[in-house]
């Protein structure tokens, strides 16, 4: 009696807690039986809900990049400038920066050298125009003596051949005073042309060479605008060899100037090329060493032109998403930019004319999306 007493409520109890078990564990098996009925992994491959996009149709248009270099105006012509004798300088009569005259003395060298020199060949010249003097006045005696029969003829023929000899000795005693003058005008340093001081590698008491280079100077005339740019543009040098010139400190200083020179060789240190722009006109305030930008055009060419909103980063490259219009889904695209502009980007590769190309509602696509294209715009130009 008792065990039928008990039996009733534990065979109660036990039933209560398998109910309580298998309600605790019905949501596992809930589960374990919705991954049976589904194919394996078919949560990962599931279809990305619908999105709403903007595109555009690619059109091949032509565009011109602009190529923008900053530089300085330089002269055409430089100077260098230097003594023609030597000696110790004296004085120094300019500074860089000056701007002086083609007959201004810009320094001078100590004289004492030449002036002794200039006076040895003045005593020189006034002895041989004594000796002068007293040989045409032996030959003039001969020739009378001779008239009159009271010389011989060997007498007159000395007497002819002295005077000639003495003239040839003046001719030459005038000719080394002419040198002695013209090396002692050297002991000024003049510049032979109007221009501009760049720069000078002398001071007073300097001991300089005849031809040693002491001073250069910019002279006055044309200016160039110079440009240092890298080789690979000139690989597709620009459509015109006009460039415009503006001064960077006042951009409404403008001139237009045409390509004048090209070094043939690039140089070891920066890895450039430089031209030189000569300018047609050049306003006052583009003085030397100002610096300028120089903006010139590329031949035109075929290209892809899409707004900024349209570029994506896939694959760390550059990228647009495709829309495939049979099925209405969107693939990323990479491409290859050729410029990038204030609000839009040029294609070189990657999209072909005709292809509709989202350019609005990219944050959220995956490859394979199906999208509802909301507007199609007008490709841009």
């Amino acid at each position: 009696m008792g065990w039928q007493t008990v039996w009733p409520r534990w065979r109660g109890g036990l039933g209560l807690g398998l109910a309580i078990a298998a309600a605790a564990m019905s949501p596992v098996l809930g589960a374990e039986a919705a991954t049976e009925a589904s194919p394996a992994g078919a949560s990962k491959n599931a279809a990305p809900a619908m999105a709403l996009v903007r595109t555009t149709i690619a059109r091949s248009t032509t565009i011109a990049s602009d190529l923008i270099f900053t530089g300085d105006i330089q002269a055409q012509s430089q100077v260098n400038v230097a003594f023609r004798t030597n000696g110790k300088i004296a004085k120094r009569l300019v500074e860089v920066g000056d701007h002086v005259t083609a007959d201004r003395v810009l320094a001078k060298l100590d004289p004492q050298e030449q002036r002794a020199n200039l006076n040895n060949a003045q005593a020189a010249l006034t002895s041989a125009d004594a000796l002068l003097t007293q040989a045409k006045l032996n030959f003039k005696r001969q020739e009378q003596l001779l008239a009159s029969g009271y010389t011989t003829r060997p007498s007159y023929d000395d007497a002819e051949q002295q005077l000639r000899t003495t003239q040839a000795s003046v001719d030459s005693a005038r000719a080394a005073l002419g040198t002695a003058e013209e090396q002692y005008s050297y002991t000024d340093l003049k510049a032979g042309v109007d221009g501009i001081v760049l720069s000078r590698t002398f001071e007073v008491g300097q001991v300089v060479q005849a031809g040693q280079t002491v001073l250069v100077m910019a002279q006055d005339g044309p200016r160039d605008a110079v440009f240092n740019v890298f080789e690979a543009v000139l690989a597709a040098p620009p459509a015109s060899k006009t460039v415009e010139v503006t001064l960077q400190a006042d951009p409404r200083v403008k001139a237009v100037g045409r390509v004048r020179e090209i070094s043939p060789s690039v140089d070891a240190a920066s890895g450039t090329v430089r031209i030189k722009v000569g300018l047609e006109e050049t306003p006052k305030a583009m003085s030397l060493g100002a610096v300028v930008i120089g903006t010139g055009k590329f031949q035109p060419r075929p290209a892809i032109v899409l707004p900024w909103s349209a570029l994506y980063r896939w694959q760390n490259s550059p990228a647009v998403w495709v829309r495939d219009p049979q099925t209405g889904t969107v693939r990323p695209r990479p491409v290859v930019i050729e410029r990038y502009g204030p609000n839009t980007i040029a294609l070189k590769e990657g999209v072909t004319p005709g292809e509709e190309v989202v350019i609005a509602g990219i944050q959220l696509l995956r490859p394979g999306q199906t999208v509802a294209v909301s507007k199609t715009l007008e490709a841009t130009r």
